[in-house]
């Protein structure tokens, strides 16, 4: 079975943002027998110039053509492309029609603008977050979510986090070994859930002076790592440094120490023959219960669970 799916893209949008799920289903196919045909389609069809310059050919729109999945790419033009009426008409025809229906990025500001996502929970990047929320209250924003799938409408966070969805849309339609064999191609370590925070990429975006703390703190997690030990190791005051670093990363000391704990378990889990009590200690939670809370807040699983799911792949 071919599944034909869409990409709609316009004057300015993010390059990844298309590209990456292209990629993914492109590779997909090649594992599954032609699972996917795919369509790039502008409301001026030809040459379309990305955020970055670098162009992409695409189709003119098509109201004769039946989508099994409506996908539509964020960037900087997003607004331009609500605003165009050639645009939003055709993603509404398409959606009505499609089976499924998802954005990458600040795409989900056409989606919204279409009325293609009031009364369901959705997402888009940490920061369109706060426009977003004000512009469409009847929305169930989760501002911290990777990929947010209510039904058969899917969203997504910004640029990579279109992988992660793409992954997951492979996993649903061809099963998961399909999808793992389709991140290893792409070279990803292993496919996020939807309900991982992103605040793990807003660490990496925005790590800057801290950057080298970040990295000390990695290779030292079954230390405390108490506000006043990062404190001392970026040599500052602990008042200062709480106050320097969250104005800086948007997160508390102990949220970021939280998280680089949770992203080292994930990997135990998946990697390392150890039980979680260890993994809980190698990592420095120190106790199986306060990882098991951590991972519910970043993942919305336990780690046992995590890790059946990443055997069953």
């Amino acid at each position: 079975m071919t599944r034909t799916v869409g990409i709609v893209i316009f004057p300015r949008f993010q390059l990844l943002d298309a590209a990456g799920p292209i990629s993914a289903f492109e590779i997909a196919a090649r594992f599954a027998g032609g699972a996917y045909d795919l369509h790039i389609m502008a409301a001026e069809p030809g040459a379309v110039a990305s955020s970055s310059g670098v162009r992409m050919h695409a189709e003119a729109f098509d109201s004769h053509m039946d989508f099994d999945t409506l996908l539509i790419a964020g960037g900087d033009g997003v607004r331009d492309a609500a605003g165009n009426e050639a645009t939003m008409a055709f993603v509404r025809h398409a959606a009505a029609r499609a089976r499924r229906v998802s954005s990458v990025c600040s795409g989900a500001f056409v989606l919204a603008t279409a009325g293609l996502l009031d009364g369901k929970r959705a997402t888009t990047h940490w920061n369109r977050s706060a426009s977003f929320a004000r512009a469409f209250p009847a929305i169930r924003l989760e501002p911290d979510k990777i990929y947010v799938r209510d039904g058969e409408t899917w969203t997504s966070a910004g640029i990579t986090a279109g992988i992660d969805m793409a992954l997951a849309m492979i996993g649903d339609d061809l099963g998961e070994a399909i999808a793992r064999q389709t991140a290893q191609q792409l070279v990803v370590h292993h496919r996020r859930p939807g309900g991982q925070s992103q605040f793990s990429a807003l660490l990496e975006l925005q790590g800057g002076r801290f950057e080298a703390l970040l990295a000390w703190a990695r290779e030292n997690l079954a230390e405390p790592l108490t506000v006043e030990q990062l404190a001392e190791q970026a040599a500052m005051s602990p008042r200062n440094f709480a106050r320097a670093f969250t104005a800086q990363s948007g997160v508390t000391p102990a949220k970021a120490v939280e998280q680089l704990r949770v992203e080292a378990a994930r990997a135990l889990l998946d990697s390392a023959p150890l039980c979680v009590e260890d993994v809980a200690l190698e990592v420095g939670f120190g106790d199986p219960e306060r990882m098991r809370r951590a991972f519910l807040r970043a993942f919305g699983l336990p780690p046992q669970a995590l890790r059946r799911a990443a055997k069953a792949a």
